[in-house]
């Protein structure tokens, strides 16, 4: 299994990146979102990988954190959505809005993707909303940048331009989201501790998290709280 690739771009698209590995091109499928994200041509890139194997087909496709990684990996267990699907829904709503329509039953958000149909959507929601808490609980956890790959200087391998004094440019800092998420998870960890179900406390902290996006745990617990309380 290729878990992990890391080199130097030589062409990207909107839906693939070509990733020189030593040598070696990997073409890897990407989501719009991720293909954004990465560098320009010539620089040094590192993406998780998942390997598709069919009789006549090999496809690898990347992932900017492991935590998009392990929902492309749920998404593709529903019937019917496909590396295709999967990758369309993840570009629109990226790895934390999935989650958090999922566990919100928000089939419409879904239904955004090109090329899902409500009738996909609503089985998306259905089918990945008991399973969703366990993912957003451990998002914080798989919110990882992969870090700058390590490249060789061999010869024939294009080098990533150096800036000023003969230095390679810093890699990009890894997404504030995952403070985002080490909070959301920590609430839902708390609130099911609590007693809470956790497609209740999923609901519950997605739909706080969404009206007080910069709140700190304990802030995030007391709005999903008011959320959960019976009506007076």
């Amino acid at each position: 299994m290729i878990g992990r690739v890391a080199g130097i771009i030589l062409h990207r698209a909107p839906d693939h990146v070509l990733i020189d590995v030593r040598g070696v091109g990997y073409l890897v499928h990407v989501s719009e979102r991720t293909a954004a994200s990465l560098p320009p041509v010539g620089q040094a890139a590192a993406l998780y990988t998942d390997l598709l194997v069919r009789e006549d087909l090999l496809q690898l496709f990347g992932f900017a954190t492991l935590l998009e990684k392990e929902w492309h990996r749920l998404l593709t267990s529903v019937q019917g959505v496909g590396a295709k699907a999967s990758l369309a829904i993840l570009g629109t709503l990226g790895a934390e809005g999935t989650g958090r329509a999922i566990a919100l039953g928000d089939a419409a958000a879904i239904r955004k993707a090109p090329g899902v149909g409500p009738k996909l959507a609503q089985r998306v929601v259905l089918e990945l909303r008991d399973r969703a808490p366990g993912i957003i609980a451990m998002g914080g956890a798989l919110t990882v940048d992969p870090g700058a790959p390590v490249i060789e200087e061999d010869a024939g391998t294009p080098r990533p331009p150096t800036g000023a004094g003969g230095t390679r440019p810093a890699p990009a800092p890894a997404a504030s989201a995952s403070a985002s998420a080490a909070v959301t998870a920590d609430a839902l960890s708390a609130l099911t501790n609590l007693g809470y179900g956790p497609s209740d406390a999923a609901s519950a902290v997605t739909r706080a998290a969404a009206t007080e996006p910069d709140a700190t745990t304990p802030v995030l617990i007391r709005a999903a709280l008011r959320l959960l309380a019976p009506p007076e």
